[in-house]
């Protein structure tokens, strides 16, 4: 699965591992993440990520 990194923070959100504190559960796809969802570390919107190559 395709991880995604925050462009303000760095913070790299990894689909295996999910944001377990953020009520994602682990094996969610990034698109699968509510819309209102924000960064853990820096409170930055989906927008704000960028696929990790």
């Amino acid at each position: 699965m395709q991880k995604y990194e925050c462009t303000l923070c760095g913070y790299v959100y990894d689909p295996e591992k999910g944001d377990p504190d953020g009520g994602i559960a682990a094996g969610t796809a990034f698109e699968d993440i509510p819309d209102d969802w924000v960064c853990p570390l820096c409170g930055a919107t989906k927008e704000d990520f960028k696929p990790v190559d």
